[in-house]
C-alpha cells in the first residue's frame, strides 16, 4: 500500500513538474505576413499563441477578420480504410460583438452557411493527405474577429492549411487559397463583401505549389468562358504567394512530421491470387455495355464474394483482401478507359447519356418538371408564396455575406431510395445542403426579381452520378413551366478524370470523361461541376481527389463542360424553350390596396382578428407597406375576389359621414380617462379623444372637474383627422370663453 502511494505521488509530481515548465516556457510564438499582387491586402499568419494542446494551431487575419484553426489527429490507426477527417467551421457571434439571437442565447447546431464553409475547406485539404493515412482527425475553424468587410471562407482554408503545416500531422501540403471577383471586367483579388455585390464573379481557388488546383467553387453572373479561365489563371499564381508564405512557417517553427504504423502490406502469392481470379471476370463485366448501375454492381459485389470465399483459408486480414480487391478493380477500370477510350457504359469521352424531359406534371403545381439524364432522374417543383415567406438569415450570415433574405431558393433532397438503399429519413445533411446550394448558385444569375416568394425542390428519384447538376437542369425546365422569365436557359454537367502519375507523382497521361457516372466518380480522380447558359458560366464547384491538377487540364474541363452543357440546353429546348405565356388558374396574385387611417382598426380588426381568419379561411395574407398602403397575397385569382369582398364589406359596414373640417358637433362621452374623455360624433364611429387640454382653458388634472360623466353630451369644433393615426381632433376648449384671469391686453406703449 505504501508503494502504491509513492508511486501515485512521484507521477503527480512528474505532471506537476511538466505543466509548470509548459506554462513558464517562454514559447515561440511566430508571425507572418503574406503580401498580395494588388498591394491592398495582405494575409497574416500567427502560431503559437493559442491552443498550444492542439497538434497545429494558426491565426489567420484578412483586413480585421481572424480565424482560428487547430488540428488534432488521434495517434491510434482506426480501422476504416479511409481517411476519417471531420472539418467543423463555426461563426461565433462573440466574433461579431454580437449576442445569438435564440431562446438560450448561444450558439446551437451550424448553420447552412458553417456547413457550406466546412466543405469547402474539407475539399482544399483532404486530397493532400497520404493515401494510407488513415487517422482520426479533426479540424476545428472558430472565428475570433469578424468585420463584415473581408469574407471568412478563404482565411478560414489558409488557417487550416496552416495549422496542418505546422502540425506534425503527415500532409503534403501547403495549400493557398484567394477570392476573385470581376467588376469592368477586371479582375479584383480578394474582394471586400460590398465589392462582391457588384462583382460579376465570386470564385475561391485553393492550389499548392508548382500551380496545381486542388479546388475550385463560385458563382457567376453569366460570366465568358475565356474570362472565368483569366480568373483561375490569376487566382492559382496568387496562390502560390501563400503556399511559399505557409511553407516559411513551416520550416522555421513547424514540428516534424510525425511516424505513423501501417498495416503489413499482403502477401504477393495472396494479391496475385485475387488478380489471377478477378481480372477476366472484372473486364468481362465492365465490357458488358448492357448492365445498367444495379445489374454491374450487383456482378461485381458476387464476383468480390466469390473471390473472398475461395481465399477464406489465408491468414489474410478480410478488410484486407477486400481492399485488395477493391483497388485491383479501380486499376482494371482506369486501364479500360485508357486502352480504347471507351466507357463501361458504352459511351466514348464526350458523349452524354440518354436525356429526356418532361414538363406541367400535376396540375396543382405552379410548375413542375422532370429531367432525366441515363439513370440520374430529378423531379423539380416550383411554389410562389407571399414576399413574407422569404428566407431569412441569421444575423452573422447577414454580417459575412450581406445577404439578409433569400426570395429565390432551392431545396435539394436525396431520399436513400434513390439509390435503392435502406435508410432513416430526417433532416437533410451536409452532402445535401451543399448541393442545393451549388443547384440554386447555377440557377439564381437567370432567375429575375419576382413579386412573389419564389421556392424551387428538386428530389432525386434515382441517381446514378452528377444529379446536383441534374437538379440545374430540371430547375431551368420547372421555372419555365411557372412563367417565370429567365433570362436564358440553364444546364449543368459533371466532368471526370482518369489519370497516370509517374514515380514522383507528376501527371503522365489523362483522360477527361464528359457526363460522369457514379462508378466513375467513385474510381476517378476528379468531379468538376459546371452549371451556366449557352453563353457562359454561373457556377462551378471542384472535388479534386489527386494532389492537384495542372491548369491545363483546368482549362480543357472547363471547354468540354461548356460544350456539354450547350448541347444539353439544346435538348432542353425541345421540351420547353421559353417561359410558358399566361396565367394558370392556381397562379398567385398579388395586389396594393390603399385604406384611409381611420379606417385601419375596421380592416384589422380587434387584434388584428380580420386578417387572421382571413389567411386561415382563404390563404390570402395582408401586409402593411406603409401607413395606408397594404399589399394583398391570394393563392389564386378565385381567392383574392373572396378576399376583396371581405375587406369591403369591412370597411363599408357603415357608411362614414363626410365631416367638415371647422365644423361644430354635438359628440356624446362614452368614456372618462385620466388624460381625457372619449366621444362618438355619430353611431358606429371609432370613440375619439378629446385631451384634457382640449377640454378647458384652465389646466385640469381630470374630466370630473368639469362635471364631464359618460353619457353626457358637449359640442366639439373638428379639426380634421391626425395624419398618423387617423384618430379625429377635436377640441371643446376653443368653443369656450376663458376665464377672466387669463385675458391678456396688448401693451399700448
Amino acid at each position: 500500500m505504501l508503494y502504491k502511494n509513492r508511486v501515485v505521488m512521484s507521477r503527480m509530481r512528474s505532471k506537476y513538474r511538466y505543466y509548470c515548465r509548459l506554462f513558464s516556457t517562454q514559447h515561440n510564438v511566430a508571425e507572418l505576413e503574406v503580401p498580395f499582387s494588388n498591394g491592398l491586402t495582405s494575409l497574416k499568419l500567427s502560431s503559437g499563441r493559442f491552443a498550444r494542446f492542439a497538434d497545429g494551431s494558426c491565426v489567420a487575419t484578412l483586413g480585421n477578420s481572424s480565424v482560428l484553426a487547430t488540428v488534432v489527429s488521434r495517434a491510434k490507426q482506426n480501422s476504416a480504410s479511409f481517411l476519417p477527417l471531420v472539418v467543423d467551421y463555426r461563426q461565433k457571434a462573440a466574433a461579431a460583438g454580437r449576442i445569438p439571437t435564440n431562446f438560450l442565447r448561444r450558439e446551437l447546431g451550424p448553420t447552412e452557411r458553417e456547413i457550406l464553409i466546412s466543405r469547402l475547406i474539407d475539399r482544399s485539404v483532404r486530397p493532400l493527405f497520404p493515401l494510407n493515412y488513415n487517422f482520426d482527425t479533426q479540424i476545428v475553424c472558430n472565428t475570433l474577429a469578424v468585420d463584415a468587410t473581408n469574407p471568412p471562407e478563404t482565411i478560414a482554408i489558409n488557417a487550416a492549411s496552416a495549422a496542418l503545416a505546422v502540425s506534425d500531422v503527415p500532409w503534403n501540403g501547403p495549400v493557398g487559397a484567394v477570392r476573385l471577383g470581376q467588376i469592368d471586367n477586371e479582375i479584383i483579388i480578394n474582394p471586400t463583401r460590398k465589392d462582391l455585390e457588384k462583382s460579376n464573379l465570386n470564385l475561391v481557388v485553393a492550389a499548392t505549389r508548382s500551380n496545381l488546383v486542388v479546388m475550385l467553387e463560385g458563382s457567376a453572373n453569366d460570366i465568358l468562358q475565356q474570362d472565368l479561365l483569366k480568373a483561375i489563371k490569376l487566382g492559382t499564381k496568387e496562390a502560390q504567394n501563400v503556399v511559399r508564405g505557409i511553407e516559411k512557417l513551416q520550416k522555421e517553427h513547424g514540428k516534424t512530421k510525425r511516424e505513423y504504423e501501417t498495416q503489413p502490406p499482403l502477401d504477393q502469392s495472396i494479391v496475385a491470387s485475387i488478380k489471377t481470379l478477378s481480372t477476366m471476370k472484372i473486364r468481362e463485366i465492365l465490357s458488358d455495355h448492357s448492365h445498367d448501375k444495379l445489374s454491374r454492381d450487383l456482378a461485381i459485389s458476387e464476383l468480390r464474394q466469390t473471390v473472398l470465399n475461395q481465399l477464406r483459408d489465408t491468414e489474410a486480414d478480410l478488410t484486407q483482401l477486400q481492399d485488395c480487391f477493391s483497388s485491383h478493380l479501380r486499376q482494371i477500370f482506369r486501364d479500360m478507359i485508357f486502352e480504347n477510350d471507351i466507357r463501361c457504359d458504352g459511351r466514348h469521352l464526350d458523349d452524354l447519356r440518354k436525356i429526356s424531359c418532361q414538363v406541367s406534371l400535376y396540375e396543382p403545381l405552379h410548375g413542375s418538371a422532370l429531367f432525366q439524364r441515363g439513370q440520374t432522374q430529378v423531379l423539380c417543383t416550383v411554389a410562389f408564396d407571399s414576399p413574407d415567406s422569404a428566407l431569412k438569415m441569421d444575423t452573422l450570415t447577414m454580417l459575412t455575406s450581406g445577404i439578409k433574405e433569400k426570395s429565390f431558393f432551392l431545396h435539394y433532397e436525396f431520399p436513400q431510395f434513390a439509390t435503392g438503399e435502406v435508410g432513416r429519413a430526417g433532416a437533410p445533411g451536409r452532402r445535401e445542403a451543399g448541393h442545393g446550394a451549388l443547384a440554386e448558385r447555377g440557377l439564381l444569375p437567370v432567375v429575375p426579381h419576382q413579386p412573389y416568394t419564389v421556392r424551387l425542390t428538386a428530389e432525386v428519384l434515382e441517381s446514378n452520378g452528377s444529379s446536383s447538376m441534374a437538379s440545374v437542369c430540371g430547375g431551368s425546365l420547372a421555372l419555365m413551366d411557372a412563367g417565370v422569365p429567365l433570362s436564358a436557359p440553364a444546364a449543368g454537367v459533371a466532368i471526370g478524370l482518369v489519370s497516370r502519375h509517374d514515380n514522383n507523382g507528376n501527371m503522365e497521361d489523362y483522360r477527361i470523361l464528359t457526363d460522369l457516372l457514379g462508378i466513375e466518380d467513385y474510381m476517378g480522380d476528379m468531379d468538376f461541376k459546371v452549371a451556366g447558359t449557352k453563353k457562359g458560366v454561373t457556377a462551378l464547384q471542384a472535388d479534386i481527389k489527386v494532389g492537384g491538377l495542372p491548369l491545363k487540364v483546368v482549362m480543357e474541363s472547363v471547354q468540354k463542360a461548356c460544350d456539354a452543357k450547350s448541347r444539353i440546353i439544346d435538348i432542353m429546348n425541345q421540351c420547353i424553350d421559353k417561359p410558358r405565356q399566361g396565367r394558370k388558374e392556381n397562379m398567385p396574385v398579388i395586389q396594393q390596396m390603399e385604406v384611409e387611417a381611420h379606417k385601419r382598426s375596421k380592416l384589422v380588426g380587434l387584434g388584428g382578428i380580420n386578417l387572421k381568419k382571413l389567411y386561415v379561411e382563404t390563404g390570402v395574407q395582408v401586409t402593411p407597406i406603409d401607413e395606408t398602403r397594404y399589399s394583398i397575397f391570394a393563392p389564386s385569382q378565385a381567392a383574392m375576389d373572396e378576399a376583396q369582398a371581405r375587406i369591403q364589406t369591412w370597411l363599408s359596414a357603415e357608411r362614414t359621414p363626410d365631416l367638415e373640417f371647422g365644423a361644430i358637433y354635438k359628440a356624446k362621452i362614452v368614456e372618462v380617462k385620466d388624460i381625457g374623455v372619449l366621444v362618438t360624433l355619430y353611431s358606429g364611429m371609432a370613440p375619439a379623444l378629446v385631451h384634457n387640454s382640449q377640454l378647458d382653458h384652465r389646466k385640469i388634472q381630470h374630466p370630473s372637474v368639469l362635471g364631464l360623466d359618460v353619457g353626457s353630451e358637449i359640442q366639439v369644433k373638428y379639426f380634421g383627422r391626425d395624419p398618423v393615426s387617423g384618430q379625429a381632433r377635436l377640441s371643446r376648449k376653443v368653443l369656450t370663453s376663458p376665464p377672466p384671469g387669463i385675458v391678456r391686453k396688448l401693451d399700448k406703449s
